[in-house]
């Protein structure tokens, strides 16, 4: 018996040492595989680290767009009166939102980061020494609905998703910071943020309204005891974001949120004009060394529709001067970059040098805050008694208005806007617009939508059926209602600088829009009108002139003869 037990024992250590021998080599298996894995990864490692460390050393010469990029507030040309709003609104000791709207390559974001950099040294502002500067672009600011991720406002990584880790496994869901935190204490830039999501936009008005975001999560639970306090202090009071936005938008005003608008301080950034232009492109040959000649900056002057694009016609044109072994820039160089690059001139309108029967200089705003001269033709046809009509050219036909789920099409406003023209010339004028085939014309190759063009239409007709001149030296912009009265429109100050650059010296607006800072342009007169009646008395240039500031009351249209007032 004893002798079983022995040998049975026996096979039992020999089935044991056979087993732990496997699971020993297994084990030694596994560690081996797991070092030559950790040796591999520590390898593969190294190898990236030197690549990068490689590809770090690699350096090109800085671009030209990088040397010319302002460096202190007198650098960004053209915009002192808008660089100076700015600096009141950020630099004080109460700083407010802003937006700001103007073309591309005009300064926006450079200006918006020097303002910071005086801000900090003024010892009233809030802003620290180490606030930040947060950039942001709207275009490319994508989202997940799921809000796994949100780079603007900060999402929640729950403990469900691939890459949770340690806190993860444990059920732990985990913050993540996005723009507007990083921005506290400073100032979250987005560029074109007009482009926002509908989305992101109300939860950006939210962070803006509280200076703070609040985030939401499933897996969350106050009682949780396994959660780390700051997570819980996160979940409770929420991420601080206390700093002042700077949106920066190449659209205008009625395209941005009315709710974001109100939130916030409103600048507007000129377009260039020509001198500006040259100002930037010498700047630009002066930082490479290149000389250009007269006629080469003359060229790109009348081409260059912004900064950037004056900096990029000036680093090619450079870059085959060098090529063709040449230490200047020509003329001839300047035309090969224009011609390859299929540039159009500049939109330069000016008046014209002699007054004319049926044309008028109206006003118009294209983009953001762009206004230009807008040029308005009339002719007027004898035909016989009641067979006329009327044509217009070069105006929008219809408008598209609601979203996706209602969409309505309507007759435009400027269509809208001939129409009341008409009537009004009709009942209160007595012009027999039945015996005329009447064409009106805007040319220019720019759709005119909005009735702001009503006066301009009006005077344009009127001339060409009663054949009197009007004043080159006239630019107007102005709604008309169908009893003859002028209404207010938008845009009136681009409007009047643009006048100003185009040579006007007299514009006419609606009284409802008049400012005292009009009183103030030396080099232009600045005339409110209330009616049609006084938009005829400065247009004409055969009728006496009446200043707008004297005591002596306004003739009517049938004291002077224009027309049969009733």
């Amino acid at each position: 018996m004893n002798e079983f037990f022995v040998q049975y024992s026996g096979i039992l250590y020999l089935i044991q040492l056979f087993f732990a021998i496997v699971i020993g080599l297994y084990f030694w298996n596994l560690l081996k595989n797991q070092q030559s894995h950790k040796t591999v990864m520590v390898k593969e490692s190294e190898k990236e680290s030197s690549r990068l460390k490689q590809m770090r050393n690699i350096k090109l010469s800085e671009p030209l767009s990088s040397l010319t990029r302002p460096a202190q507030m007198d650098d960004i040309i053209g915009q002192k009166e808008a660089v100076s709003i700015l600096r009141s609104a950020l630099c004080g000791p109460n700083p407010q939102h802003v937006i700001i709207f103007g073309p591309p390559g005009v300064g926006k974001t450079a200006a918006a980061r020097l303002v910071l950099e005086e801000a900090k040294k003024n010892p009233l502002s809030p802003f620290g020494k180490d606030a930040n500067f947060v950039e942001v672009d709207a275009t490319i600011s994508r989202f997940d609905e799921r809000n796994i991720a949100d780079p603007l406002i900060g999402s929640v990584h729950d403990p469900i998703y691939q890459g949770a880790g340690s806190m993860g496994s444990a059920g732990i869901p985990q913050p993540k910071p996005g723009a507007c935190t990083r921005a506290h204490g400073g100032i979250l830039f987005i560029d074109e943020i007009g482009e926002l999501h509908s989305l992101q936009m109300n939860k950006l008005l939210k962070v803006l309204e509280d200076r703070k975001v609040m985030l939401e999560s499933a897996y969350y639970t106050e009682y949780n005891r396994t959660i780390p306090v700051y997570i819980h202090e996160i979940f409770n009071h929420g991420l601080p974001a206390d700093f002042r936005l700077v949106g920066a938008t190449t659209r205008s005003p009625d395209e941005l949120s009315p709710a974001l608008r109100s939130r916030c301080l409103e600048i507007f950034f000129n377009p260039l004009t020509k001198e500006d232009i040259e100002r930037i492109t010498l700047n630009a040959a002066k930082k490479i060394n290149f000389p250009l000649e007269p006629a080469a900056l003359e060229e790109i002057s009348r081409y260059a529709n912004n900064g950037r694009e004056a900096v990029n016609m000036v680093q090619l044109s450079a870059g085959i001067a060098q090529v063709e072994k040449q230490n200047k820039i020509s003329l001839s160089i300047v035309e090969k970059v224009l011609n390859n690059g299929r540039f159009s001139p500049r939109r330069e309108i000016k008046i014209k040098e002699e007054a004319m029967v049926g044309v008028v200089n109206g006003l118009a705003v294209i983009g953001a805050n762009m206004g230009t001269l807008l040029e308005v033709e009339a002719a007027a046809l004898s035909v016989p008694k009641g067979q006329g009509n009327w044509t217009v050219t070069g105006v929008v036909d219809e408008e598209q208005l609601g979203g996706q789920e209602r969409q309505v099409r309507r007759k435009s406003a400027a269509r809208g806007a001939v129409e009341n023209v008409l009537t009004v010339l009709r009942s209160i004028y007595g012009l027999e617009i039945g015996d005329y085939n009447i064409h009106l014309n805007f040319p220019g190759g720019i759709p005119v939508d909005g009735p702001s063009a009503g006066i301009s239409m009006a005077t344009a007709i009127y001339s060409s059926i009663t054949g009197k001149v009007v004043d080159n030296l006239l630019a107007m912009t102005g709604e008309i209602s169908v009893y003859g009265k002028v209404k207010p429109v938008g845009g009136v100050i681009a409007k009047i600088e643009a006048a100003r650059r185009a040579g006007v010296q007299k514009v006419i607006i609606p009284a409802e829009n008049w400012l005292n800072i009009f009183d103030d342009f030396p080099d232009l007169k600045v005339i409110p009108v209330r009616d049609l009646d006084e938009v005829f008395i400065w247009a004409f240039l055969e009728q006496e002139v009446f200043p707008a500031t004297t005591d002596k009351p306004l003739p009517t249209i049938n004291e002077l003869g224009l027309g049969v007032s009733t």
